[in-house]
């Protein structure tokens, strides 16, 4: 059935080269390239469609190219993050379906504070948290520093650098004004100083968890804090970007091995997610685990983490182009 089905790739403008943050933004075009490879390796009949602000082209591009089902890979609109959701909300207005999360789930998963107050309120480890919004600070009493400031809506690790980890309160405030002055609202997090583990998600409504997959840090100096930076997932030329590699760790303990599959798919469907997602976990040194990000629609491109973890369980990138076309096949008659 998929074979008669035409595919719209559709994705965001990424921003010109050497514009702030344009690595992370071009890496949408690496995503488009390597499905439509696989696409043409299927014969499956398809076309790339950007997504922008001018929305009556878009509905006229998509009405013109008469597609029946999308890869929705927008990861903002015009580099705006808080508009992740509507492209999505809109191919569910146009009654087409598409590969990933609903639009109510790439908003709620985005909002970095939303995340930590759901998986707060159900009982899911995270570290203590606070909102800073521009104005004067009020610690709660159970957060202890070192402490790490995320921009509340950014992803693809924009806005987080190794002056990110806060060691002292007397540099917090500074480095909170900073931060609010070029991202807005951010979220002071406690800083878990231990292994960083990734745990892919793949498959609808019941998803399967791919190999566990760990970044090792362990060519570190110990004047670098142990974190996925900016610098760290793309600029090439730095230290951090060749020092965060991904593992797949054979001799972990089948208990922690469960804990963290457990953990994830929790947190798949308490977000609403489908298809496919991230989960992002500490382990700190008392052996306790703690969620750090939720990632609906993680990146596909050939060299990211959820295409490596799938690699990992024996299906190649283009097997896992043809999961996606069922998965949203399966959806068209409904």
């Amino acid at each position: 059935m998929s074979k008669h089905l035409k595919v719209g790739i559709i994705h965001n403008e990424p921003i010109p080269e050497g514009e702030p943050n344009w690595e992370s933004s071009a890496d949408v075009l690496a995503q488009v390239e390597g499905i439509e490879a696989s696409l043409r390796e299927l014969d499956q009949p398809h076309v790339r469609i950007p997504f922008t602000r001018e929305l009556g082209r878009f509905i006229s591009q998509v009405e013109a190219a008469g597609i029946d089902i999308a890869f929705n890979l927008c990861e903002s609109v015009d580099e705006d993050p808080l508009l992740i959701g509507h492209p999505a909300a809109v191919l569910e207005l146009l009654s087409i379906p598409f590969t990933g999360s609903s639009a109510m789930a790439l908003l709620l998963s985005t909002d970095k504070l939303t995340v930590k107050r759901l998986l707060t309120a159900s009982g899911l480890r995270t570290p203590a948290f606070f909102i800073y919004e521009g104005s004067e600070m009020l610690r709660p009493a159970n957060l202890d520093f070192p402490v790490i400031l995320k921009p509340r809506f950014q992803d693809a690790s924009i806005g987080i650098e190794q002056e990110s980890v806060v060691e002292k309160s007397s540099d917090l405030l500074d480095r909170l004004e900073d931060l609010y002055g070029r991202y807005g609202a951010i979220l002071v997090e406690e800083y878990i100083a231990g292994r960083e583990f990734n745990i892919s998600l793949f498959g609808y409504p019941q998803p399967r968890v791919m190999p566990l997959a760990e970044i090792d840090f362990s060519g570190f100096p110990s004047d670098l804090h142990r974190i996925v930076s900016y610098k760290a997932k793309w600029d090439e030329d730095s230290f951090e970007y060749h020092h965060t590699q991904r593992i797949f760790p054979d001799n972990l303990p089948e208990t922690l091995q469960q804990s963290m599959r457990c953990m994830a798919q929790e947190c798949f469907q308490l977000f609403g997610l489908r298809d496919y997602a991230r989960v992002d976990l500490r382990l700190d040194a008392q052996g306790r685990l703690a969620i750090l990000e939720i990632n609906a629609n993680p990146c596909l491109s050939p060299d990211a983490g959820f295409p490596a973890a799938v690699a990992e369980s024996s299906m190649g990138y283009t097997e896992m182009v043809d999961e996606f076309i069922r998965l949203v096949a399966q959806r068209v008659a409904l």
